[in-house]
């Protein structure tokens, strides 16, 4: 049985920092990746990473301000938020996947997915 397990939201001020963090098990995957759903809106795709090249993408909302990492051999990935902005607040979703690379930024791409945490960027 597959399980993605995220972990690290909460409430932070603008322009400070949050880390998530992911672990799956039950199977291993090519590609892992953060999405994220903000109140009255659709899921949408923040950071993928492949872990055979090493491969990262973001979406342009969180290019130079977030990272996406992780420990393969974990099977675990991390999301370091820096320089975050309240319309940053959502509910963050791991996803995990042998998608090919250039289908990462659909939700239908993915079949694993986490719980979701809530991340809250207070002004």
């Amino acid at each position: 049985q597959v399980q993605l397990v995220e972990s690290g939201g909460g409430l932070v001020q603008a322009g400070g920092s949050k880390r998530l963090s992911c672990t799956a098990s039950g199977r291993t995957f090519s590609t892992m990746g953060w999405f994220r759903q903000a109140p009255g809106k659709e899921r949408e795709f923040a950071a993928a990473i492949r872990w055979t090249t090493g491969s990262t993408t973001y979406a342009d909302s969180v290019q130079g301000r977030f990272t996406i990492s992780g420990d393969n051999a974990k099977n675990t990935v991390y999301l370091q938020m820096n320089s975050l902005k309240t319309e940053d607040t959502a509910v963050y979703y791991c996803a995990a996947d042998d998608a090919p690379w250039n289908n990462v930024y659909s939700t239908r791409a993915w079949d694993y997915w986490g719980q979701g945490t809530q991340v809250t960027v207070s002004s």
